[in-house]
């Protein structure tokens, strides 16, 4: 396999692999890392690639795997909370602000989740990942995925309602 045709196969999930790193060390440079390290090693076991029946999960796995690596290391302590993903157009700034709010909201209460519920509303809500790809990479039968989908955003739901009438019954 020639460079090209590894770009081919790698550059468009690059952007998933970067996500899911994001969610799970929340550091923007540490996901990066993690991307690029992801990156090098498939380039380093290309010839092998033309050999996975997905190359997409497989590599989401490695990322999953490599995040885990990353954050049971002694250089985990050093990571910051740092979300700034979301951004809008040509809204008011009270708007921009509440959005801003909502989405942090959001984030923090998908941290809180168990870590295989944070992972499985990660591929399914935010990068879209059928339930075989989610069971795969997870290593979950699809009854489980649902079942730990289904509790993620009902959690997220019931604090976010909480939140919201907060004081006002």
């Amino acid at each position: 396999m020639n460079q090209s045709d590894f770009l081919k196969v790698v550059l468009p999930f690059k952007d998933k692999v970067f996500r899911l790193a994001k969610r799970l060390l929340v550091s923007t440079e540490e996901a990066e890392d993690a991307t690029q390290e992801l990156i090098f090693k498939l380039w380093r076991s290309k010839d092998k690639i033309a050999g996975y029946k997905n190359v997409e999960a497989f590599a989401m796995t490695m990322t999953k795997n490599y995040c885990y690596d990353r954050l049971k290391s002694k250089q985990a302590s050093n990571l910051t909370l740092v979300h700034s993903n979301y951004k809008e157009k040509e809204t008011s700034l009270d708007k921009k602000l509440e959005h801003q709010d909502s989405v942090n909201q959001v984030h923090q209460l998908i941290e809180k989740l168990p870590e295989q519920q944070k992972i499985i509303i990660q591929l399914r809500d935010i990068e879209q990942y059928d339930f075989d790809e989610i069971c795969k990479m997870v290593d979950m039968k699809p009854t489980a995925v649902r079942v730990a989908l289904s509790r993620a955003r009902k959690t997220i739901r019931e604090q976010l309602i909480k939140k919201h009438n907060y004081g006002v019954s």
